[in-house]
């Protein structure tokens, strides 16, 4: 029986058992498998892996166990520049966009509010989700493990929150995005951008009492969904100051 020691740092920690996490963990194995395998049987998701350090050397998933390795896995740094080294995933998304799985419907809505392009529909399976993700490039947001486990996912993380704002403060912090929000720019309905539109050109969709002094309005380009600055605008204004100020 050959053996390897395996540490994994940081957030990787969340996907190990209690006793497992912040100490060296042995592995041990008949025949010599892929590094990117032992770390998906150890419980973490190849996807949620930026570096994986074998003795003083960086390796890519492919290398084969050999008897005697130290492994340190590394979690992914999705805004900084380590392409000296043997960097696992392709470089980070110049636009930053996601796809939610059916358990984040909250976070998709909260994560719109803030500007940020975020796909999600309560009839998604796992392959579908998948497919978004690679046909358009979009980072997987998840609360199941076992979906970042599949071979053709690239870009995504699970979501340790339950709560939605902290949820939508983790993606903020996991990216780097505080700088990047751009609130009431994007339909909370169906994700589309919102561009002004003149009152005129909708006054018979506008409430008489709205119309009788608001004169900027905003439609989805998708959906035509009329947007204005009601009486929940302040309310909206605090909640996205809320999950921004955490978030850096």
């Amino acid at each position: 029986m050959s053996r390897a020691t395996f540490r994994f740092y940081e957030e990787l920690n969340d996907f190990l058992p209690e006793a497992s996490r912040k100490r060296s963990i042995e592995f041990e194995f008949l025949v010599a498998p892929s590094v990117k395998d032992a770390i998906e049987a150890l419980g973490v998701p190849h996807v949620e892996v930026d570096l994986i350090v074998v003795g003083s050397c960086s390796v890519g998933f492919d290398y084969r166990l050999e008897d005697g390795d130290r492994i340190a896995i590394y979690p992914v740094f999705e805004w900084i520049d380590i392409s000296p080294v043997v960097r696992l995933r392709p470089k980070p998304l110049r636009h930053t966009a996601f796809v939610a799985d059916v358990h984040l419907r909250k976070l998709a809505r909260l994560l719109r509010l803030l500007g940020f392009d975020t796909v999600h529909s309560s009839d998604f399976g796992d392959a579908e989700i998948v497919a978004i993700s690679k046909s358009e490039a979009r980072i997987i947001l998840t609360r199941d493990r076992q979906l970042l486990k599949h071979g053709a996912v690239t870009h995504g993380t699970w979501i340790r929150s339950t709560d939605p704002i902290e949820q939508a403060r983790e993606v903020l912090r996991r990216f780097g995005l505080a700088n990047g929000v751009r609130p009431f720019t994007r339909c909370l309905v169906c994700n589309g951008g919102l561009s002004r539109v003149e009152k005129e050109a909708v006054s018979d969709r506008i409430p008489p009492k709205t119309a009788a002094w608001l004169d900027e309005y905003c439609e989805c380009d998708s959906c035509h969904k009329l947007y204005w600055r009601g009486t929940h605008a302040d309310r909206l204004d605090e909640l996205a100051s809320t999950i921004c100020s955490d978030s850096v």
